[in-house]
């Protein structure tokens, strides 16, 4: 965000979520962040929200806020990413007039903390009508036992089955006017009601509320004030009300969907983030001219996020499986024809996919500057026990073709017990650096950034008769237990 937009941000690490302020000429840059999956505007922020000590009291409280929030200026972002979105024409066929497309998406909220007494007049509340956020994979630096667990709740409720024919007083521009505190609903008729939702995202171990409750019946007093119409699935205005502990934030969502699956149409069983492969990037720092290769590339998420943001290097990916690399092809097929398609000149991508065998790659030794990869968890693909063969056969022939001392490579893996042993074998190889810890789909994932190490091919592949002094160094026959 500092380095794109020039913003400070900060961090909120136990969610995924960054806070940055950002004036409304520089709007449309948000959406060319590559490593942001949602973007919303904040409405208002209470760090130190207290909670009633009853579920009744708590809920009487979410009631209570909705009309003491300001909404006009983040209505007016809202309308104005609107706008933006339409004139690129990228907005969904069933959105009509400013609203957003409708989009059924899946919200988790998360069970943890708080029961304390109400103070909803005294809340600690924080308000930028300019304030966006934007949600990210989760991304932590720590060991793998620092994070909590959680309970993943769903919930995405508005005021159950309420209709109302009455209009809403808004603004020629669709915004309340600034002399009205709320809503009349004589103004507005025959323009059609504005239709929204309200999604809580909650984390806590000690809420008495569910994430439904709360939705539920914030929702209801968000249509009794601006006399909206709820729906569930064709709405053009998603409220979020993230709560995490006993932080409460109100926001508006910008974004229709997520923004990983910007690059991907032909999706296969492990699919990678176009985020997530955006940030193994930059974490291994491109420089032009460097040759990066994915040699185990699924559905190309990762060399093709690469060729878009760093066309100054030369991407190489692979698969053993000929459906990943049929996937990978049709995925730069149809990212091409959309490119076309948009008016754009084209001169085709750094980037070249084949079918080979990880433990045989056709590459020349030492000729690879970063291999960046994805590597089997053992769930969906592959197995955990096959595992313990594959990894330390992978690491010695990413070794082989990656160079001495310059060389890098960040590579994702769930199965992090057989990562660490298949390390131990391969330390002649390859150093551990750095671990970033990463939420895949629920799965406590990391990314492992490795340094290759000095050792000579002279010395990788000396015979132990050649020297009584040299230790035996384990080939690539040698690698299964």
């Amino acid at each position: 965000v500092l380095e794109k937009i020039g913003s400070e941000s900060r961090i909120s690490k136990d969610r995924g979520k960054i806070y940055f302020e950002v004036s409304t000429d520089n709007l449309f840059q948000i959406h060319l962040l590559r490593s942001v999956d949602n973007l919303f505007v904040v409405i208002q922020e209470f760090p130190h929200y207290q909670f009633g000590e009853t579920k009744e009291s708590v809920l009487e409280d979410f009631r209570q806020l909705a009309p003491q929030l300001l909404w006009d200026c983040p209505l007016k972002v809202w309308e104005l990413n609107n706008s933006l979105k339409k004139r690129k024409g990228q907005r969904r066929k069933g959105s009509r007039g400013c609203g957003l497309g409708p989009e059924a998406s899946r919200e988790t909220g998360k069970i943890k903390v708080g029961q304390r007494e109400p103070a909803p007049s005294d809340q600690s509340a924080t308000n930028d009508p300019a304030h966006l956020g934007t949600e990210l994979p989760i991304i932590l630096s720590g060991a793998s036992g620092d994070q909590p667990d959680e309970i993943e709740e769903t919930s995405d409720a508005v005021a159950p089955g309420v209709v109302l024919s009455d209009q809403a007083k808004i603004s020629p521009e669709g915004l309340l006017s600034d002399n009205d505190s709320r809503p009349a609903a004589s103004e507005d008729e025959g323009k059609g009601l504005r239709r929204f939702r309200v999604t809580c995202n909650r984390s806590g171990e000690k809420h008495n509320f569910t994430s439904m409750e709360a939705a539920r019946e914030f929702g209801g007093a968000v249509q009794d004030f601006f006399k909206w119409k709820a729906d569930m699935t064709k709405f053009d205005v998603e409220i979020l009300l993230n709560i995490h502990d006993n932080e409460v934030v109100v926001a508006i969502a910008l974004t229709e969907e997520s923004l990983h699956k910007r690059n991907i149409t032909h999706f296969g069983p492990t699919t990678l983030r176009s985020t997530l492969a955006y940030g193994m990037l930059r974490l291994c720092k491109p420089q032009p001219t460097d040759i990066i290769v994915d040699p185990m590339c699924g559905t190309g998420a990762i060399p093709i996020e690469g060729a878009l943001e760093f066309s100054q290097c030369y991407f190489l990916a692979g698969d053993n499986n000929i459906l990943a690399v049929n996937r990978s092809v049709n995925n730069i097929n149809s990212l091409q024809k959309k490119r076309l398609e948009k008016g754009r000149v084209t001169w085709g991508m750094p980037l070249d996919v084949v079918q080979w065998d990880i433990c045989n790659l056709p590459l020349k030794t030492s000729s690879v500057d970063v291999i960046i990869s994805d590597m089997p968890f053992g769930k969906r693909i592959g197995s955990r026990r096959k595992n313990w063969d594959l990894y330390p056969a992978c690491l010695q022939e990413m070794g082989r073709v990656c160079r001495p001392e310059t060389g890098r490579a960040a590579l994702l893996t769930q199965d992090k017990k057989c990562f660490v042993k298949a390390m131990s074998r391969m330390g002649h190889l390859w150093r551990k650096s750095h671990t970033v810890w990463v939420n895949v789909g629920g799965l406590h994932a990391a990314v492992y950034l490795l340094k290759r190490t000095s050792l000579s091919l002279d010395r990788l592949f000396q015979r132990p008769r050649d020297s009584a002094t040299s230790e035996e160094i384990p080939c690539k026959t040698g690698a299964k237990e």
